[in-house]
């Protein structure tokens, strides 16, 4: 064992007690040792050595020992000590405890004796309420008796004293009359009227006085006597009369009075402009933005006054705004409407809306002045008879809390001033006349033009729109009870200028009518509509919320008369009527297709109205908006239904005219003479004017129509020619110099339809040209030739007539019969020829076409007819003409 080693002191002082309080290290204390060591070891030259270290450490280890047993002494010592600490602090905590609930029980003795003095004191405190109660009571009465006595003496000398006394003698004296007026009323006894009379005189006496030294007061400006006199007088009887002199008396309507007479002078601005319907409605009114400025200035600085002088500031406050609304805004609004009686309803509407709005807007300013409703009581009343006597609450209106509220207040008054104007159907009646009046003037060359055009001997769509009005006005006058349908009839009818058609007197000699005057037009309809708008603006403005929906019903019907039926459906009815008189010889023209083209584009910013801002308006009421949906629908289903007829009409006068030039074909102009002119001809005069009729159809409707109702008309008419063609094949004899001249013909009729831009017909005019190649061909591979392609899928014998037209058809209709008879046998593979060849159903050829017909459809003008589009080129090729065109070829 090494020898033991001296510790150093730098050593001893972190083996001390202290180095190990607060945070340790292990590793730090390791190092702290070792680190003279470790400076020595690196010094020394030589191999390292472990002694120093071992007898170092040895060392620590025994003073660590050292220490602990040091620390576990003081540890015991400790423990020793804090368990005596501990017993000593529970019994004290004990006693405390003994002592805290000793206190507690005597608290809670004293409790209840403080709970039994209590309640007796409440028992005597009752009684001496009662007895008090009981007291006042009886001195009440005695006192009332004694005055009432010396009133029955006509001696008012104690009044007369107390009511010197000053404020408080004044508002006693007032409690006293109107119990004495109560209790005069209530005696009957010899001689009380006399006694009553004396009251009552006395009492009238004492408000005059009340009144004239409140007016005194306001005219000083002097608000606590102005406060004690209405304070004195709500005490007597109500403090009413009180509020009427300060109403009376304010400077507001005296000065309103005065100017009201210079009110003309002021109302000179955008009058002029105000009957326009193309004007916008006015948003100011010089002589009303002054007169509601002032008003809110005066309500302003009377709400303040108000509420220092009076004790009920509401009610005063409600008073002077019902005064202010039925004389002054009345007043100028009266004068306002006055001013628009000789001009077009419209300025009348518009001059009410203005109105209207700018009171919206002051009621909601006004509103903001809002007072307690609950007037304060006054001391002296707490002794009421009434309720002392009677044990009855006072009876006095103007002494309760009031009922209503300033704001309820306000929109009563706003709703009164305008109900002369807006009660019933009065505002509906004006504002379906006005827009009757504005229609039927926009519209009056318009209308003109189509009666002085019409066909004679047919009714016009305006004749009989006139009568429908007539009848559904007359409706109205009849049954004693009116619809909107009925009201809206009668407007236009009384207000628009219209009687009907056997009424209408001989029109006087007016402006020749031009054409421009009778078309279409989308800038008219928006101007028709934007008129109609602004008169959905007034509706919503000016109706109640509850006849908002049925109101705007009512105008979808004015608007629905005029542009439906007024409108669109008479440039209809004359395009029609021109297509029914127009000369079978002549063109036709293509303008229909024109006023198709302005009803789809009138109808659809028509229906985007309807829908965006007419229907969400009677959203609140489904019956009216279910009525409105139905009623729209009706009218889009009359003018789809017209504009279904125009175009089937133009397209039976196209066709009619094809066939036409169709039938000028010379019977020699597929077997000509070998000579230079005919050899020099491109196409036949047919062709060429049929030609030039498809590509006129062609770029009118690519102008005027798109998308699907594009391609419904172009099909139609190009598979209406297509049969056509078929039947004109057969009527005409073919050399094979002929059908050089015939395939130009056929090839021509394919490329002017192949610009329509339709594949169907494509594959039809396809057939077609195929068709006319079997006179090009010849004889020995005539029967393979109708084998293939398009012809291959159509029964040979369909194709008979037409091979019966070959110059040369005697020579090889022997051979076409052998193979027409052996088809019937069967081949080498079991199959007859012509299922060999895929004849005998023409259903092959139309599989590519059922897409189509199944597809097309029009979104606003669904054509009709078009079942021919899919019709069966065998029927077509096996019966004399098409059937649509029975008579196209005679």
């Amino acid at each position: 064992m090494l020898p033991t080693r001296a510790l150093e002191p730098s050593v001893q002082e972190h083996l001390r007690l202290e180095a190990f309080e607060g945070k340790f290290d292990v590793k730090d204390f390791v190092g702290a040792i070792s680190e003279k060591l470790i400076a020595q070891s690196k010094a020394d030259s030589g191999p390292f050595d472990p002694k120093p270290f071992i007898r170092t450490f040895e060392a620590a280890v025994d003073k660590l020992i050292v220490v602990r047993k040091d620390v576990q002494a003081k540890t015991e010592q400790m423990e020793k000590s804090v368990r005596v600490a501990e017993r000593d602090y529970s019994k004290k905590m004990a006693e405390l405890n003994r002592g805290f609930e000793a206190v507690g029980q005597s608290f809670s003795g004293m409790e209840t004796k403080m709970n039994e003095v209590g309640r007796t004191a409440i028992r005597i405190g009752e009684q001496m309420e009662s007895v008090h109660q009981q007291r006042q009571r009886a001195q009440a009465a005695y006192d009332l008796i004694d005055y009432y006595g010396q009133f029955a003496k006509d001696d008012t000398s104690r009044l007369d004293a107390l009511k010197k006394e000053g404020k408080e003698g004044r508002r006693k004296v007032a409690v006293l009359l109107r119990r004495l007026a109560t209790v005069a009323k209530e005696v009957d006894l010899p001689h009380s009227d006399k006694t009553r009379e004396n009251i009552d005189r006395y009492c009238e006496k004492f408000e005059k006085d009340m009144l004239h030294l409140f007016d005194r007061a306001y005219r000083r400006g002097d608000p606590k006597m102005m406060h004690h006199c209405a304070q004195t007088l709500l005490d007597f009887n109500g403090g009413a009369s009180c509020v009427q002199v300060y109403v009376n008396q304010h400077d507001f309507f005296i000065n309103r009075v005065a100017e009201s007479t210079n009110i003309d002078n002021k109302l000179t601005r955008s009058w002029g402009a105000l009957p326009d319907p193309d004007a916008p409605p006015p948003i100011t009114e010089s002589g009303l933005q002054d007169l509601f400025a002032e008003i809110r200035t005066t309500v302003g600085q009377e709400a303040q006054i108000v509420q220092a002088v009076f004790p009920n500031p509401a009610y005063v406050m409600q008073v002077f705004l019902q005064r202010v609304f039925a004389q002054s805004i009345q007043h100028h609004l009266e004068q306002l409407v006055a001013r628009t009686a000789n001009m077009p309803d419209l300025a009348f509407l518009r001059i009410l809306q203005l109105v209207h709005q700018q009171t919206s807007i002051l009621v909601e300013d006004l509103k903001a002045y809002e007072l307690p409703s609950v007037v304060p009581r006054s001391p002296v009343d707490a002794n009421e008879f009434d309720r002392t006597v009677k044990g009855l609450p006072a009876s006095t209106a103007a002494n309760t809390a009031t009922a209503a509220t300033i704001s309820a207040m306000l929109e009563t008054a706003m709703e009164e001033l305008f109900v002369p104007y807006t009660e019933g159907q009065r505002y509906l009646e004006k504002e379906s006349r006005s827009l009757g009046e504005l229609y039927t003037n926009y519209l009056a060359k318009f209308t003109r033009y189509h009666e002085r055009t019409g066909v004679k001997g047919k009714s016009s769509m305006f004749g009989r729109m006139v009568d429908q009005l007539s009848a559904a006005a007359a409706t109205t006058s009849t049954s004693g009870s009116s619809t909107t349908s009925a009201q809206a009839a009668a407007a236009l009818m009384r207000f628009g200028g219209l009687g009907s058609s056997t009424d209408r007197a001989p029109e006087k000699a007016e402006d020749p009518i031009r054409e421009e005057d009778g078309l279409l037009s989308v800038e008219v309809a928006e101007r028709m509509l934007k008129w109609h708008a602004e008169a959905i603006g007034r509706c919503v403005e000016l109706s109640p919320v509850s006849d908002v929906p049925k109101h705007t019903f009512a105008l979808l019907r004015v608007l629905s008369a005029v542009i439906a039926n007024s409108y669109i459906e008479t440039a209809i009815e004359t395009a029609q009527a021109r297509l029914d008189a127009a000369d079978s010889k002549s063109e036709p023209s293509m303008q229909p297709l024109t006023v198709l083209r302005e009803v789809d584009l009138i109808c659809h910013l028509w229906q985007r109205y309807v829908t965006m801002a007419l229907l969400p308006l009677a959203s609140s009421s489904v019956t009216v908006r279910r009525e409105m949906v139905v009623f729209n629908n009706q009218a889009v289903s009359r003018i789809e239904g017209g504009a279904n007829q125009l175009t089937q009409k133009l397209t039976d006068a196209i066709i009619a005219w094809l066939s036409a030039q169709l039938a000028k074909q010379k019977r020699t102009d597929f077997k000509p003479r070998n000579d230079d002119l005919s050899f020099a001809r491109v196409n036949t005069e047919p062709c060429v004017a049929c030609c030039d009729m498809l590509e006129k159809v062609r770029d009118a409707a690519k102008a005027n129509l798109s998308g699907k109702n594009l391609e419904v008309f172009l099909t139609e008419v190009g598979v209406a020619f297509h049969g056509l063609l078929l039947e004109h094949l057969k009527k005409f004899p073919v050399s094979a110099t002929g059908g050089l001249m015939l395939a130009k013909d056929l090839k021509s009729y394919q490329d002017t339809i192949d610009t329509f831009s339709i594949p169907s017909l494509h594959e039809r005019f396809e057939f077609i040209r195929q068709l006319g190649n079997v006179f090009l061909v010849k004889p020995d591979i005539l029967k393979s030739y109708i084998t293939e392609g398009y012809l291959g899928r159509i029964d040979a014998n369909l194709l008979r007539p037409y091979l019966a037209q070959r110059s040369d058809w005697g020579q090889a209709e022997k051979g076409f019969n052998d193979a027409a008879d052996g088809g019937g046998a069967q081949g080498p593979d079991g199959k007859g020829m012509r299922d060999r060849f895929g004849m005998g159903r023409l259903s092959m050829i139309m599989k590519d076409l059922e897409p189509l017909r199944e597809q097309i459809s029009m979104p606003s003008m669904p054509m009709q007819g078009m079942s021919h589009i899919a019709g069966n080129i065998a029927s077509s090729l096996a019966n004399a003409r098409p059937s649509r065109f029975s008579g196209a070829g005679n």
